[in-house]
């Protein structure tokens, strides 16, 4: 059943994204940030982690996600450190995958090439 829900709750935010590309004007790099900036205000709002509970990956996975990744961190902070934490908690809560997606992209731009178009 964890299996439907993940397909289900990431396919519908994949539906939205494309519908969102294809009915309206906005870039894609728009709606990625739009993507971000509604999983902050719903973990912020605690919704997000539920979605997350009920659908795993198919909800932590998409840029949804790494807005609540990052509005989770800094609540944490906040807690733990006070007003420094808003400066500090989302990159803290995010440097695995931050620095996954850097030295994947590293490994990538040392095996392959680009060419001119």
């Amino acid at each position: 059943m964890t299996y439907l829900w993940a397909f289900l709750i990431g396919g519908l935010l994949c539906v939205i994204g494309q519908l969102l590309i294809d009915n309206t004007k906005l870039t894609p790099a728009r709606i990625l940030v739009g993507y971000v900036v509604a999983g902050v205000i719903l973990g912020a709002l605690g919704v997000y982690p539920h979605l997350v509970r009920l659908a795993g990956a198919g909800a932590s996975v998409p840029l949804s996600g790494f807005g609540n990744l990052l509005a989770e961190g800094i609540r944490k902070d906040v807690e733990a450190h006070g007003l420094l934490g808003v400066l500090t908690g989302g990159l803290s809560s995010a440097a695995g995958g931050i620095t996954a997606a850097m030295l994947f992209g590293l490994a990538a731009a040392s095996v392959f090439r680009a060419k001119e178009k």
